[in-house]
């Protein structure tokens, strides 16, 4: 089965309502966001980054990124899960990472077919992303320690309904 790492709205430079909840959960889910980019680079996974535009929609990830790193309350977080050159990087409008965005053309062409799905905000756009997913085809594995969170409690309910509900597998680090 070939898989994917798909890593939603990691690019954040938390100015934003929820931000220090954000970075908070960020910086404790941390550990597993680097965990889960060093397992798919040594597994030669595709990495694929969809990420909020930002208000630019020039689709410039570099400026993005760098952004998110200079300007951020959380860009030493940033820098160390940014993409390398050989990433995918989508921008997307939405929740979900599918909604108006190439990502299913880009994972028929690399002939994927499970997602490993990791991002922020769980209860938010990994959750959509995750539902949309299963409705087109695909299997899903979220990686809920290298998720973040603005509500614990949501994150949990979220999580369950995946599992649940969806058809999601959830597979928690080991270590």
């Amino acid at each position: 089965m070939k898989d994917a790492l798909l890593l939603v709205d990691l690019v954040n430079d938390f100015h934003h309502e929820d931000g220090d909840r954000l970075r908070d959960s960020f910086r404790a889910r941390h550990d597993g966001m680097l965990a889960a980019i060093a397992d798919a680079r040594r597994r030669e996974i595709p990495i694929i980054y969809a990420n909020d535009d930002g208000g630019g929609w020039d689709g410039d990830a570099l400026k993005l990124v760098k952004k998110a790193v200079q300007d951020s309350r959380g860009g030493a977080l940033i820098a160390a899960i940014a993409p390398q050159a050989g990433d995918r990087f989508i921008v997307k409008p939405r929740y979900s990472a599918f909604d108006h965005t190439p990502l299913v053309l880009i994972l028929r062409q690399l002939e994927v077919e499970r997602i490993l799905l990791a991002g922020a905000v769980t209860e938010m756009c990994v959750v959509q992303t995750a539902i949309d997913a299963r409705e087109l085809g695909f299997k899903i594995t979220v990686l809920p320690d290298a998720c973040a969170s603005v509500d614990e409690r949501n994150e949990q309910l979220a999580l369950e309904y995946l599992e649940r509900v969806v058809g999601a597998f959830l597979e928690r680090s080991t270590r």
